[in-house]
């Protein structure tokens, strides 16, 4: 029986690396597989890039406006598997026309995302993906310090920051990401409100 997934894991958890071996093993058995990203990841443009080199390019981007389920419906019918990267992107709509093409067209659906942005907070469409999916698996990395790594911390121009627009894509204006356990994720918090309350009295003292 087909069913909705969802594959989370902190940056550098090899989410698109697993997606493209996935979607190799089914074309290598001969069966169609559709491979679906949002448009508002920019990373790669139509392209998904893994950190060990391999890429494809995807079947089809997904807009903030699109239907997806009436998008498999009318041009995939015959697909065996739905596959979307960085699903975190997704608008929360979207989420329930995945789970409709499960029920629907009894199409699996496995999705790879983050389940948390920058500042520790949920994405919508990994929010949702968490109250409906039939099955969630956690993807596991490890932070600096070699515990688990479950927060992205961004890094702009080589400094840790909790400044910024949710989405801010890896690798463009000196943006980075790096995957942080609890622990160095409040210690790198704490630091940084420290040093913003030292540069605000800076500030004021020189009013």
């Amino acid at each position: 029986m087909a069913k909705l997934y969802f594959r989370h894991g902190a940056m550098n958890s090899g989410k698109s690396t697993l997606l493209l071996q996935v979607a190799h093993n089914y074309e290598e058995q001969g069966k169609e597989v559709v491979v679906l990203k949002p448009k508002i990841d920019t990373k790669g443009e139509d392209t998904i890039v893994s950190r060990i080199g391999i890429s494809r390019k995807v079947d089809h981007l997904i807009e903030k406006d699109d239907n997806i389920f009436d998008y498999i419906r009318e041009n995939h019918r015959d697909a065996s598997c739905i596959l979307v990267d960085e699903a975190q992107f997704i608008e929360p709509k979207q989420v329930d026309q995945l789970l409709e093409v499960v029920v629907f067209l009894n199409k699996p659906v496995i999705c790879y995302g983050l389940r948390l942005d920058f500042q520790g907070k949920g994405f919508p469409g990994s929010t949702r993906l968490l109250e409906i999916a039939q099955s969630i698996e956690e993807l596991k990395t490890v932070c600096e310090c070699g515990r688990k790594a479950m927060f992205n911390s961004r890094i702009v121009n080589g400094e840790f920051t909790l400044e910024g627009e949710q989405v801010a894509i890896d690798g463009e204006n000196s943006v980075t990401y790096e995957p942080l356990c609890h622990y160095c994720f409040f210690r790198k918090k704490i630091q940084y409100e420290r040093k913003k309350e030292e540069q605000a009295k800076v500030l004021v003292k020189k009013l």
